[in-house]
C-alpha cells in the first residue's frame, strides 16, 4: 500500500501511518551522509573493486540512494558497477520523493531521473537503471522478512533505516535482522541511527559486531559494526557456489535479442564478448521483424507470467529510452488489449500502483480504437507500445566489449578442461572462436548445441507470419483511397493478434497485421494462406480497419514477413547455466516465445546476475521457473560435450 505523507510546516515529511518523521531535525542530507555513507566507510571501501553491492531496509524518500549515488559519480576510484538493493513496505510517491530532495540542489538532477521511474511499484521487485546500467536500484516492495528471502545475494553494506523502533518495531525486530544477516558475508560493515538496547542485542544475536558512534546533535550516538559471528553461518545452496568469476572472454551463440542483450549485460561487467550468427547481419532470425507490440500480460490473479512480464517490459522500456531514438525505433504510445472473452482480465486491486500499468479502457480509447463502447470489453496498457526488434538488437550490440561475427554457423562445442577453455566449432570442424564462457541464445537452434532429443532442451519452433504494407498509398499493397486516418486506430491493438497502425520506414509509414502461430514449423517461405489468415484475425479484432483493408488483401496481397520462434512447454525462457558442476561455463539464454521483446533483456540482466552473485532484477522464485533445469535432466548435454561428437 503506497504511503500518504504529510508535509510539516518546516518543510519536514512526515508519516501519518507510523507517526514519525522520515528524518532527523538537522536534515536528511547530514544523516545520509554522516551516519550511512560514511558510518559504513564510504567511498574509501568500494575503491577500485569491480562491483559494490548495498543493502538498505527502508527506502523511504530515497534520500540515502540519492546520496550514494551522487558519491559514487564523484569517485574517480568508484566500482564499475554500484548495485542498491532497498526494501520498503509502503512506497512514497514520485512527487513526494522529489519533494524531498527539493530542498537539496545538488541532488536535483538524479532526483529528478528517480522520479521518471517510480511508476507502477507492485509488490515485487522493480529494477530501475541508471548511469548507462552501471547504477543499478531494486526496490523491493513488500515486508523485509519476505523480499529478502525472495533477494539472495550477500551485500557489501548495510543501511539499517527506518521509521523508530517504537513506531515500526517489525523492521527492527529480531526476524527482520536475521533476514538481514542471511544476506552478508563476513565483514559486511552496517551503520544505523538508532542505539535502541533491543536493536544492539538483536544484531549482537544475529553475528554483528556493534559499537556506539558519535552522533548527529541533538542524537548523542549513532551504531555502526560489521558482521563477524563467532560461527560459521549457514548459507543458503545458491551462496555457497563457487565464488563468481572475474570479467573474462565469452562467445554468444546467437544475434538476435537474447543473444544481444546477453552480450550487453556481459559487456557492461567488463566482458570481452564475441556474438557468432549464421546470418549475414544482427536479428536475421525472428528478432527481424519489421516491428512488434510490446505489452504486459494480464490475468485476474496476477500470474507468474504477468508479473515476469512487467519485469522485462521495465527492463526494455528502459534500454529502449537509452538505446533507441523515440519515434522513429520505438514509440511508448498505450496500447489497447481487447478481451475476446469478455473480461478485464485485470486483478480487481485497482491501487494507482496497479493503474499505472493497466486499467479498463475508457469509451474514449474504445472510439479511438475505431470500436463500440459497450460492445467489447477491453483494458488499456499505459506503458506499452511499438518497437523495431532488429533497431534494439543493433543497438545492444554497439556497446562496449562486443565484437559480432556474422556468416559463422556454429554446430558444435568443445571443452578444453584442461585450459579450462570453450572452442565454437563449424561443420568442418574448424574453430570460430574460443573463449572461457560461452552462452548459447540462438532461438531454435539452442537445441542442436545444448543437447537434442533424450534429456535435452525440450524446444518448440514456432512458425509466424506477419502482413505489412504502406499507409500512403504509393508502395505495395498501400491502401488505394489515402483514408487511412479514419479507418486506422490510433495506437496498437492486441487481443486477437496485432495490429501496429503506423511505424516510420524509409518507404513511409507501415501498417502491420498478424501474426500466424503454427507450432513445430520450422521454415520461412511466405505462405499466401498465412496472409489470408491474418487479414480474418484483423477481421475480428478491428473490423472497420479490416474492411479498408480488404482491397489490398484480396489483390496481390501486402508484403509478407516470416520468423520462426522458439518456445518451452511452459512458455516461459530458458536462462542458466547448463550443468554448472559437470559443464562448467555453458549457459543458456533462450526460448522466448512469442515475447521476446518483453524477456529478453531482462534474461540478460538475470544471466550476469547469476553468473556474478548480484542482487537478481526478479524475485528469486521467479528466477527459478526459468531455470533450465526445471526440465528433465540435461544427460544427452553431457554425453554429446565430453564426447566432442
Amino acid at each position: 500500500m503506497a504511503e500518504a505523507i504529510e508535509w510539516l510546516a518546516d518543510g519536514t515529511p512526515y508519516s501519518p501511518r507510523f507517526g514519525d518523521r522520515y528524518r532527523s531535525e538537522l536534515g536528511g542530507l547530514a544523516q545520509s551522509r554522516e551516519v550511512f555513507l560514511h558510518g559504513c566507510g564510504l567511498p574509501a571501501a568500494w575503491a577500485n573493486e569491480p562491483q559494490w553491492r548495498i543493502l538498505e531496509t527502508g527506502f523511504g524518500l530515497g534520500l540515502n540512494f540519492l546520496v550514494t549515488w551522487q558519491a559514487w559519480k564523484a569517485d574517480p576510484r568508484r566500482p564499475r558497477l554500484l548495485h542498491f538493493v532497498a526494501t520498503e513496505a509502503h512506497p512514497a510517491s514520485a512527487a513526494d520523493v522529489l519533494r524531498g530532495a527539493a530542498a537539496h540542489p545538488e541532488l536535483l538532477p538524479l532526483a529528478e531521473q528517480l522520479q521518471a521511474r517510480l511508476w507502477g511499484l507492485l509488490p515485487g521487485f522493480h529494477r530501475l537503471v541508471f548511469e548507462g546500467g552501471q547504477v543499478l536500484l531494486t526496490l523491493c516492495i513488500g515486508d523485509t522478512q519476505a523480499v529478502l528471502r525472495e533477494q539472495p545475494f550477500e551485500a557489501d553494506t548495510v543501511y539499517l533505516d527506518g521509521f523508530s523502533p517504537s513506531k515500526n518495531p517489525g523492521i527492527w525486530d529480531i526476524h527482520t535482522l536475521k533476514a538481514v544477516a542471511r544476506c552478508c558475508r563476513r565483514g559486511t560493515r552496517i551503520a544505523t541511527w538508532t542505539v535502541a538496547r533491543s536493536v544492539v542485542e538483536g544484531l549482537t544475536q544475529c553475528g554483528f559486531v556493534v559499537e556506539k558512534t558519535a552522533g548527529l546533535p541533538p542524537k548523542r550516538h549513532n551504531l555502526q559494526g560489521q558482521f563477524n559471528p563467532r560461527w560459521a553461518p549457514r548459507k543458503a545452496p545458491q551462496a555457497t557456489a563457487a565464488p563468481p568469476p572475474r570479467p573474462s572472454t565469452c562467445v554468444v551463440i546467437g544475434a538476435g535479442l537474447a543473444g544481444a542483450a546477453t552480450a550487453a549485460s556481459l559487456g557492461r561487467r567488463g566482458w570481452q564478448v564475441v556474438v557468432l550468427d549464421a546470418c549475414e547481419a544482427p536479428a536475421g532470425g525472428a528478432s527481424g521483424l519489421p516491428a512488434g507490440v510490446l505489452v504486459p500480460h494480464v490475468s485476474p490473479d496476477d500470474s507468474l507470467l504477468s508479473r515476469l512480464s512487467r519485469c522485462g517490459m521495465r527492463a526494455t522500456l528502459q534500454q529502449a529510452a537509452a538505446l533507441l531514438q523515440e519515434g522513429t525505433d520505438w514509440r511508448a504510445t498505450g496500447v489497447l488489449e481487447r478481451r475476446m472473452d469478455g473480461s478485464p482480465g485485470l486483478p480487481a486491486d485497482g491501487s494507482k500502483a496497479r493503474r499505472d500499468w493497466s486499467e479498463i479502457a475508457s469509451p474514449q480509447q474504445l472510439a479511438q480504437a475505431l470500436l463500440a463502447d459497450g460492445e467489447v470489453s477491453a483494458c488499456w496498457h499505459h506503458q506499452a507500445g511499438w518497437i523495431k526488434p532488429a533497431r534494439l538488437v543493433q543497438a545492444l550490440l554497439t556497446q562496449p566489449g562486443i565484437r559480432w561475427q556474422g556468416g559463422a554457423q556454429a554446430t558444435r562445442l568443445k571443452r578444453d578442461a584442461a585450459a579450462g577453455v570453450w572452442q565454437v566449432l563449424d561443420a568442418k570442424g574448424h574453430s570460430l572462436a574460443q573463449a572461457d564462457m560461452v552462452v548459447v541464445a540462438a532461438g531454435y537452434a539452442s537445441r542442436l548445441l545444448a543437447g537434442h532429443g533424450s534429456g535435452g532442451l525440450p524446444l518448440q519452433a514456432i512458425r509466424g507470419q506477419v502482413s505489412w504494407g504502406l499507409r500512403s498509398g504509393d508502395g505495395p499493397a498501400g491502401p488505394p483511397d489515402g483514408a487511412d486516418e479514419k479507418a486506422f486506430p490510433a495506437f496498437p491493438v492486441n487481443g486477437h493478434g496485432i495490429f501496429i497502425p503506423c511505424v516510420p520506414t524509409g518507404e513511409g509509414p507501415m501498417w502491420l497485421a498478424g501474426a500466424s502461430f503454427e507450432r513445430d514449423q520450422d521454415d520461412t517461405q511466405r505462405r499466401p494462406q498465412d496472409q489470408q489468415a491474418n487479414f480474418e484475425r484483423l477481421q475480428t479484432l478491428l473490423p472497420a480497419t479490416a474492411q479498408h483493408l480488404a482491397s489490398a488483401f484480396q489483390s496481390s496481397g501486402p508484403r509478407a514477413w516470416a520468423g520462426v520462434r522458439c518456445a518451452s512447454p511452459d512458455r516461459l525462457p530458458l536462462v542458466g547455466p547448463v550443468d554448472a558442476a559437470l559443464q562448467p561455463g555453458l549457459w543458456v539464454n533462450t526460448a522466448m516465445g512469442s515475447r521476446g521483446l518483453t524477456f529478453a533483456v531482462l534474461c540478460g540482466e538475470l544471466l550476469a546476475a547469476r553468473l556474478h552473485g548480484e542482487p537478481l532484477p526478479l524475485e528469486n522464485r521467479m528466477a527459478q521457473a526459468l531455470a533450465p533445469q526445471r526440465f528433465s535432466p540435461l544427460t544427452s548435454v553431457r554425453t554429446r560435450l565430453n564426447t566432442g561428437k
